[in-house]
């Protein structure tokens, strides 16, 4: 398991949210659960509900579905709750650090 892992969503939402990125560091890896980030269906947000493709939620394509990282919706899960790993997305890892520092920064105020 690594940092940027995209695993299928095993949850509910799985039809809405098929998949979601590991964002926690290795350093952590020692604990049993994971910090993991939504991947939500672009086809299913509603217009104008946040900016896809902005700075913080970011477009990818997995497995030929386009989705959108939700860091607002990230959760904690058991380690043995993930999914299968169904690619990686550590070549966007910036795109998606930069999501969470728009997230976790002051930079509005």
């Amino acid at each position: 398991m690594a940092q940027f892992d995209v695993h299928r969503n095993q949850g509910a939402l799985r039809d809405s949210v098929p998949f979601v990125v590991l964002v926690q560091s290795a350093q952590f890896d020692r604990y049993r659960r994971r910090v993991v980030v939504p991947l939500v269906r672009q086809a299913l947000l509603p217009q104008g509900s946040f900016s896809a493709g902005a700075r913080m939620n970011p477009v990818f394509v997995i497995d030929g579905i386009r989705v959108v990282l939700h860091p607002l919706d990230m959760v904690s899960v058991a380690q043995d709750r993930l999914g299968e790993v169904v690619g990686s997305l550590a070549q966007e890892g910036q795109a998606i650090a930069d999501a969470m520092d728009e997230l976790l920064t002051r930079s509005w105020g």
